[in-house]
């Protein structure tokens, strides 16, 4: 990619230069935190939630220190997936 200049206003960028400094630039959150965020990403209740987490289907995408959980949602959703297709 060529460096731009910071001050170029964005409708001078040909869409390849936009398309490249898109990719820099992620809104979504990687991780979710909590039994509450499991639930959001299966879209599933916290009970169930719990449930799949205790499984230890999800393991790898989990950390945990005490109360405090760390779900990696993209390896989290790929572990689920894997399981529901054996």
């Amino acid at each position: 990619m060529n460096i731009l200049d910071p001050n170029t206003p964005i409708w001078k960028l040909t869409v390849r230069e936009f398309i490249e400094i898109s990719k820099y630039i992620s809104t979504e959150k990687k991780y979710e935190y909590g039994l509450k965020g499991l639930a959001k990403i299966l879209g599933c209740s916290v009970s169930k939630a719990s449930e799949v987490k205790s499984s230890g289907l999800l393991d790898e995408a989990i950390i945990q220190n005490g109360n405090i959980i760390i779900i990696d949602k993209e390896k989290a959703l790929l572990l689920f997936g894997k399981k529901n297709k054996k």
